[in-house]
């Protein structure tokens, strides 16, 4: 039976470890009768494939190996050299202890870029990596593809940047320590500065000998995972008033946050993100990192993939004390070789509020229910504009009494708080149908607050900036009759203006920024705000586009902000070009509000 099974290929589809994030490589095997096959052969156990299995083993190498400066090889590397990458220069060459010491190396060091082109041949002085610009080749400044010093540099500092091509050379001598048993991996802590090598062997079923010869890959350094910087809440200075302080149930926070959805995070949406900070295996660390630092009471995600909520968040999320609701948009999409769809998610914390009641709005029935109050032709051309598949998810939760340990009131009257959580439809060409979206959210939520005396949070992604219609009507309960997306409304179901409105005191929780205690922070958020409406500048920052998307509204009349998170700074953004970047692993910012409620109006 020997040779029976073997392993043709082994490789990690991502060459860069990161600390916390699952490693998976990528095993092809051949068996006997010459099918090839990376699915159906099992890991070491009860089961088996044709008599066989596979066994798996991680190691750690003993040595830590540190990435040192080619010049000052007393210093740690902090940058390297992109064009020694591209070339394929031996690694060892390419990395420098700082900016400045690798401006001073360049006229040798582009030496070694002209001897490496020039043993690769003419097909490397052809090309630029993406996002370059190609100049002169050579020369005092330029080195192959027209690299400058400062063109030519990654840069691996505090924000955990790696630096690429870090392999170990093969040594007979190095040491190693078996770490795990399974096909997957994620380094620890403990990793970080070592180099893990994965070990895969063919076995037969029955006695466990292997029957071919052991395959193994080792990978670059392990680096620790990036720290974002923390992000503080600031008072807001309207809520000093003794009537409001002395509410029964205190004060809870809420935070809304587009996770980006794995299907949407494409290397063509976001090249200038680096692929290990792009991948969902790093990503979902991150983020659950960033949620979990916040702390809030009720957690509000958009686009949450339904795979995602089930296999990560939900259960992850239970760990730390909440419960959590789901609703998927109503069409699958064809993402990683599988059907799958995204929708919004509601977590809120167990020992603060208890479930008494969901509502899952479907945008797409709300069309069909419009369609048919048309004429035929009207209606068909409806459905095809409106049906869009986008959601809302409504609960009532019910506050639990903090001061009683059993979590329910002693003769009060109960505190409800329904959250509203919604994704709009994403397309700039359908006004209208943002519009009519939103119009058709704040109906239903109008029903919730007539049935019960309730304060309401409308929270998400609305994809609308500030100034425009659904802003609008969300914010001043209608739409003027002459603003510039009327004029998009091919239905003509936008229809007199004048039936665009809502009762819902609805204010905009940020607006409030221009209300922050601290002068300071009042000034510096200023900077930060567009000043006509008082929003911020932007939620969404990409390379492509910058604005603001995502809101925390609230009933003015039943809740009061009291505190909201700080906002982050071009600056501070643009030092990764854009969202996603590796410290924040959205294309959002997440929003955060702290709220007491107000006093019940006596009659």
């Amino acid at each position: 039976m020997a040779g029976a099974l073997s392993v043709q290929r082994l490789h990690f589809p991502s060459d860069t470890p990161i600390e916390g994030c699952e490693l998976n490589p990528y095993v092809l095997c051949k068996r006997g009768d010459g099918s090839s096959t990376t699915e159906d052969i099992p890991e070491e156990g009860p089961k088996a494939a044709d008599g066989y299995f596979l066994r798996s083993r991680w190691y750690r190498s003993v040595q830590k190996h540190v990435i040192t400066c080619s010049v000052h090889s007393s210093e740690s590397a902090q940058v390297q050299c992109m064009c020694c990458v591209r070339l394929g220069v031996a690694a060892r060459h390419s990395f420098h202890c700082s900016t400045t010491c690798f401006q001073k190396a360049w006229r040798e060091h582009v030496r070694l870029h002209e001897e490496q082109a020039a043993a690769n041949g003419p097909a490397s002085r052809g090309g630029t990596p993406a996002g370059r610009t190609k100049t002169n080749y050579g020369g005092e400044n330029g080195g192959p593809g027209g690299f400058s010093p400062g063109a030519a540099l990654t840069r691996q500092d505090s924000s955990g940047g790696p630096l690429n091509g870090v392999v170990s050379e093969e040594d007979d001598n190095e040491e190693w320590i078996e770490v795990g048993t399974s096909r997957s991996y994620r380094p620890e802590p403990e990793d970080v500065g070592h180099i893990l090598k994965f070990e895969v062997t063919p076995c037969e079923s029955g006695t466990g000998k292997a029957c071919g010869p052991h395959q193994s890959v080792k990978t670059s350094c392990v680096i620790a995972a990036p720290e974002p910087p923390g992000r503080r809440m600031l008072a807001v200075n309207n809520v000093d008033s003794p009537a409001v302080q002395r509410t029964l149930y205190g004060r809870f926070t809420v935070l809304s946050y587009n996770v980006l959805a794995e299907l949407y995070a494409t290397n063509e949406m976001f090249g200038y993100c680096p692929s290990w900070a792009l991948g969902w295996g790093y990503r979902r660390r991150n983020l659950l990192k960033e949620i979990l630092k916040y702390g809030a009471d009720i957690v509000c995600l958009q686009e949450v993939q339904s795979d995602h909520f089930e296999d990560f968040f939900q259960p992850e999320m239970a760990k730390e004390g909440y419960s959590a609701v789901f609703k998927k948009k109503t069409r699958e999409m064809y993402s990683q070789n599988t059907f799958t769809m995204d929708g919004c998610a509601t977590f809120y914390r167990r020992d603060k509020f208890v479930l008494v009641k969901k509502y899952e709005v479907e945008f797409n029935k709300a069309a069909m229910s419009l369609s048919e109050t048309l004429p035929p032709n009207e209606g068909k051309a409806a459905m095809n504009r409106l049906m869009k598949d986008n959601i809302a998810l409504i609960v009532v939760l019910e506050a639990l009494d903090q001061s009683d340990n059993s979590g329910r009131r002693s003769g009060q009257s109960r505190q409800l708080l329904c959250v509203a959580n919604t994704h709009i439809n994403a397309n700039p060409e359908l006004k209208d149908v943002k519009l009519w979206q939103v119009h058709t959210l704040l109906k239903g939520l109008e029903k919730i607050s007539a049935s019960a005396d309730i304060p309401i949070l409308l929270v998400g992604d609305f994809n609308s900036v500030p100034g425009s219609a659904p802003h609008s009507l969300l914010n001043n309960g209608g739409v003027e009759d002459d603003h510039h997306d009327m004029d998009c409304d091919p239905l003509h179901i936008l229809r007199p203006p004048s039936k665009l409105t809502h009762s819902l005191p609805l204010v905009s929780a940020y607006t409030h920024l221009s209300q922050l205690k601290d002068p300071h922070e009042r000034e510096r958020h200023r900077q930060m705000c567009e000043p006509e409406y008082g929003e911020p500048r932007f939620t969404n920052f990409t390379q492509n586009f910058s604005g603001t998307l995502d809101y925390v509204l609230y009933t003015s009349d039943s809740l009061a902000p009291s505190a909201l998170l700080e906002l982050l700074d071009v600056d501070t953004l643009r030092q990764h070009t854009a969202l996603p970047s590796p410290l924040w692993s959205s294309d959002h910012l997440a929003i955060m509000c702290e709220f007491q409620y107000k006093p019940p109006v006596r009659q």
